[in-house]
């Protein structure tokens, strides 16, 4: 092969591979970035880190405080008695304590003690099924509250700025970056969206539109996964997925992985990239009081996808 051979060849064969080296140094790039940014968002002083406790109501009157003659138990650092949860069929009126302290509010309550940044007052708690980003915040000190609704189950959820798991966190543990585990899949919408059943650690159920399916090749064999629409307002698929790695290596219970839409929208047969380097682990993978939806038995997998992020506690 004489010399312009060469130089042709080299000019054929070089810029392909320069581009694609750009391009996995650009998905590196993105991805370290990403998973940073994820393990900032949990230690923050509300995130799951700060979750020291969930506590189910009863019918009738829930006294919470830190005294022991209440019905809920606040950390030792809340007043001694913050309020009363009445809970009567799905409605939950927060009210005083049952005898007014001389430190107390006008209306009865612990001096300090928030609802939404304003003093708490006498009131019906907004709760949305199985979505709580809404419901009211409950802040007294270091201490954020608010009640939950899963199923036909009501809760105060408790978080604590001070917990001992925020003090002890010391970051988070990832398989290395694999581009074989970041794939194209094939999106097939559904006509019309169908509906899956969710059910929960904590042995509730609810249910999430699946609007349609994700079907890709990984080792030579083809797979497919169903996404739901967590939160419409949202242009996010929310994956839920086991696969064979929880038994060792990866939280026991599921990953989440969430993509944006495909390329076509959701309505149109189109392509979407699945990014296992992005699988993180749920809340409940931190705290034992989150309350995480389980996989749908399509959604485990067979293989192992080693990528994406380890267990938290060996």
């Amino acid at each position: 092969m004489d010399f312009f051979a060469i130089v042709l060849l080299q000019c054929l064969i070089c810029p392909p591979l320069a581009a694609q080296g750009r391009a996995q140094s650009i998905w590196r790039h993105e991805l370290n970035g990403w998973r940073a940014q994820h393990a900032l968002e949990l230690p923050k002083p509300d995130g799951w880190l700060a979750l020291v406790g969930l506590e189910w109501l009863q019918p009738g009157d829930n006294s919470f405080g830190s005294a022991p003659d209440n019905k809920i138990h606040l950390p030792s650092a809340a007043p001694t008695h913050l309020g009363v949860l009445r809970l009567e069929g799905t409605t939950i009126v927060l009210g005083p304590p049952s005898s007014t302290r001389p430190s107390a509010s006008p209306a009865g309550f612990p001096l300090g003690f928030l609802i939404d940044g304003k003093p708490a007052a006498s009131q019906t708690l907004h709760t949305d099924p199985d979505d709580d980003k809404n419901n009211p915040r409950l802040t007294v000190g270091s201490l954020v509250m608010y009640v939950i609704q899963r199923g036909d189950r009501y809760g105060l959820r408790i978080k604590d700025s001070n917990s001992a798991a925020l003090a002890g966190f010391r970051g988070l543990k990832w398989f290395p970056p694999n581009a074989t585990y970041r794939v194209n899949a094939r999106w097939i919408p559904y006509d019309p969206p169908r509906t899956t059943t969710l059910a929960t650690l904590i042995g509730t159920h609810y249910k999430q539109p699946v609007p349609g399916a994700a079907e890709f090749t990984l080792a030579g064999k083809r797979y497919r996964l169903e996404p739901v629409l967590e939160d419409p307002s949202e242009a996010k698929l929310f994956f839920i997925i086991r696969d064979t790695t929880s038994k060792s290596t990866t939280y026991g219970a599921c990953r989440f992985l969430y993509t944006s839409f495909p390329d076509k929208g959701l309505a149109q047969p189109g392509k979407l990239v699945l990014d296992f380097n992005r699988l993180e682990n749920p809340p409940c993978a931190y705290t034992p009081y989150a309350t995480c939806p389980l996989p749908p038995p399509g959604n485990r997998l067979p293989i192992p996808i080693p990528a994406g992020e380890k267990r938290y506690h060996d």
